[in-house]
């Protein structure tokens, strides 16, 4: 960890400053598998702390987050704990795609960042934020920064004064290969500044 911290301080002296400030950030790891998932798609657009809350709800009342109590529940059960239609349809995609055996969860694990991308996205709903934080929470990429989540890009958009995202996308090439580990000190000041704290 020091050693990527020191790597990425010497390519970026706004890093340096991040830990002086706030310290080092929490590194996340969250298990990989359905749950993990179905979690991920109901925090899409909206706060953490909102989607967990939900998350909790179904988990109190199916008792585990599996794909067969999934497809058990209707709709209106979905709607009853918070879920919205759009997530309830993403949520049963991912349930059915387990069911049919047309993705492996388990087997994501020994596949390149690519191969996990190229499964992932052909599911309803899941699409490339949902992928790279199961990539970096769940399979620990070392080397992914989702430009596509707005705490990231408004960060980059503070500190650096870039705000296309094809310009974001090249600035950030010479943080490899840490730009997880940059990620993770990003969220860290966004959070910190703002004085907020989650819990992955």
């Amino acid at each position: 960890m020091q050693e990527i911290i020191q790597y990425l301080s010497q390519k970026e002296a706004a890093f340096q400053l991040i830990i002086e400030k706030y310290g080092l950030p929490e590194i996340p790891k969250r298990s990989q598998g359905f749950e993990t998932l179905v979690l991920l798609i109901l925090e899409q657009q909206v706060s953490i702390d909102s989607a967990k809350a939900t998350f909790l709800k179904l988990k109190a009342r199916i008792k585990t987050v599996e794909p067969l109590p999934i497809l058990d529940l209707s709709d209106e059960e979905f709607r009853a704990l918070g879920v919205s239609r759009q997530k309830t349809s993403y949520i049963k995609a991912l349930a059915v795609a387990v069911v049919d055996k047309e993705i492996d969860l388990a087997s994501l694990a020994n596949k390149s960042a690519q191969q996990v991308r190229e499964e992932l996205i052909r599911i309803k709903g899941i699409g490339n934020w949902t992928i790279d934080i199961y990539l970096m929470f769940c399979l620990q990429d070392p080397d992914l920064l989702p430009l596509g989540d707005i705490a990231i890009s408004n960060t980059i958009k503070e500190l650096f004064d870039i705000h296309e995202k094809e310009a974001m996308e090249v600035y950030v090439q010479s943080w490899s290969p840490y730009r997880s580990t940059a990620a993770f000190l990003l969220w860290h000041y966004y959070l910190k500044k703002r004085g907020r704290t989650i819990s992955y």
